[in-house]
């Protein structure tokens, strides 16, 4: 345990880069699966590991230990080590507890604005999931529903106007892609796992605009027009752009005009993969990818199998230091 327990916390630096190159390269449903496993797995294995550190050092307490019959002379570990296992059980205590009311203040804030900008939809007439806000701001978002309830494309007076009727279409296609696919979760997990770990804030970016362009995907199939998704979204950011965002519209819902829309313009308008004029990936690429990918795979796979060996080390510690407590209890 004295090293595994410390390689859940360092594998980010390895994970994260590599996590993010190979989502370049992969189409945006899978990229978005991909960095959202990732960030969930490594910020499970980084409070883990933190558990870990915070028992260890709790175990060699003597109320602990007599309360648990361990015997501190056999618990495991000589020397420095432990005299500074207290210490740091103390250290990953104070940040377990502040990842865990991260993690609590984040799920409240996102129920809260939901249910705040619910109220403020109901109180429009909704027709066909499309819900009208009579504001002049050019605005439109997908509003996740409650459980069991597919939401409602949420919608200015301003963007309507600000649009063709048939550049309409593919905006809502956008957003009820973002809802049909429940991508406001993929963006909260993401935000969770970053209240575990740091370095897993640099996913949300990535995330986020693979979240976006899959949105766009799913439009540009709608409505069978990749040129007119293309415009429609051009047009609507535009509109957007100059104005404030809409009373009680959630800080965490996904727009079309979100993001890096020069970037997903392009996108749009280059060939989609695998049809027509797109160039197949080279056999170089192809092989970097393979290489990316089996590396990142080996980060996440031997941050969990750590810390599963560290817990497993600890527990044959405990074991061990109760057996040699109950021989020294005289007959």
């Amino acid at each position: 345990m004295i090293f595994a327990v410390w390689i859940p916390l360092l594998m980010p630096l390895l994970a994260v880069p590599a996590a993010r190159r190979l989502a370049q390269s992969l189409p945006p449903h899978a990229a978005a699966w991909l960095l959202t496993g990732c960030a969930a797995v490594l910020a499970g294995c980084t409070a883990a590991a933190l558990g870990l550190l915070l028992a260890a050092g709790a175990l060699r307490l003597p109320p602990v230990a007599a309360l648990g019959h361990l015997s501190l002379a056999l618990l495991g570990g000589t020397g420095g080590y432990q005299a500074v296992t207290v210490p740091v059980a103390c250290a990953a205590g104070a940040l377990l507890a502040a990842c865990a009311a991260t993690v609590a203040r984040r799920t409240h804030r996102h129920h809260t604005e939901l249910r705040r900008a619910r109220r403020a939809a109901d109180a429009h007439p909704t027709a066909g999931g499309l819900c009208v806000l009579p504001h002049s701001a050019p605005d439109a978002y997908a509003l996740p529903g409650r459980t069991g309830s597919g939401g409602r494309v949420v919608v200015t007076a301003g963007m309507l106007r600000a649009l063709s009727a048939a550049e309409r279409e593919a905006l809502f296609a956008h957003e009820r892609a973002h809802l049909a696919g429940r991508h406001h979760l993929f963006l909260l997990t993401a935000s969770l796992a970053a209240a575990c770990h740091p370095l897993l804030r640099v996913l949300h970016e990535p995330l986020a605009y693979a979240l976006e362009r899959w949105a766009d995907e799913s439009a540009a199939s709608r409505v069978g027009d990749r040129r007119l998704t293309a415009r429609a979204i051009g047009r609507a950011a535009l509109a957007a752009a100059p104005h404030a965002m809409t009373p009680n519209r959630p800080g965490s819902v996904l727009a079309a005009t979100a993001g890096p829309v020069p970037r997903r313009v392009a996108a749009l308008l280059a060939p989609p993969p695998g049809h027509g004029h797109s160039h197949p990936p080279t056999r170089a690429r192809s092989q970097g990818r393979r290489v990316i990918a089996a590396a990142l795979l080996a980060c996440v796979a031997f941050s969990a199998a750590a810390a599963v060996d560290a817990a497993a080390d600890l527990h044959d510690n405990v074991e061990s230091a109760q057996g040699a407590r109950v021989t020294q209890v005289p007959g």
